[in-house]
């Protein structure tokens, strides 16, 4: 009985010293995992806006979103992400307004409407996300092109918003940004 509990302990210990011996997760695996995390989320939407970044295992959500739930959740969600050591959650709750309420649904409208954004719009996740607070607006994400990015600027500069921050980039300057860390 003895040498049997002996047994046990020795391959217990065994087992959880080559669990130890693997290599931990790199940042940029745990940063695609969190930033897959953060998209699927279910109640994500263009009026959010999430930026990543791990150092170590120490994940930093920092951004804008809508409801304060949501930032609890995501950082529940990232949490639970293989390879990840701790979340600083940055995330700030956007004020409740009805203005800044009307002025996301015309600015969102006004973009996703428009025939040349007609593919983004059939997303599950459209890029081009619309941050509100208090009439002034920051469009942030991902489009095809500069006449895009201008054309978005444009569309949500005739909404009424008391200012119009464009923060989209291209798809080249996302590549050429990941060709740095390559």
């Amino acid at each position: 009985m003895l040498r049997k509990l002996a047994t046990t302990a020795l391959s217990v210990l065994l087992v959880s010293s080559l669990a130890g011996a693997q290599e931990p997760r790199k940042d940029l695996q745990v940063f695609n995992d969190v930033a897959r995390e953060v998209t699927r989320y279910s109640r994500f939407t263009v009026f959010d806006d999430v930026s990543v970044s791990v150092d170590n295992g120490a994940v930093t959500l920092a951004g804008k979103v809508t409801m304060p739930y949501k930032a609890r959740d995501l950082e529940r969600v990232v949490s639970r992400v293989a390879g990840v050591v701790s979340v600083h959650n940055r995330l700030v709750v956007l004020p409740v307004s009805f203005f800044d309420d009307e002025l996301r649904y015309r600015i969102s409208r006004a973009i996703y409407g428009n025939p040349g954004f007609w593919h983004y719009a059939a997303m599950a996740n459209p890029p081009i996300h619309i941050v509100v607070e208090n009439g002034r607006v920051t469009l942030t994400g991902v489009v095809s092109s500069n006449v895009e990015r201008m054309m978005a600027q444009s569309l949500a500069r005739s909404s009424n918003a008391f200012a119009v921050v464009n923060r989209l980039r291209t798809d080249a300057e996302v590549k050429a940004d990941l060709e740095r860390f390559d």
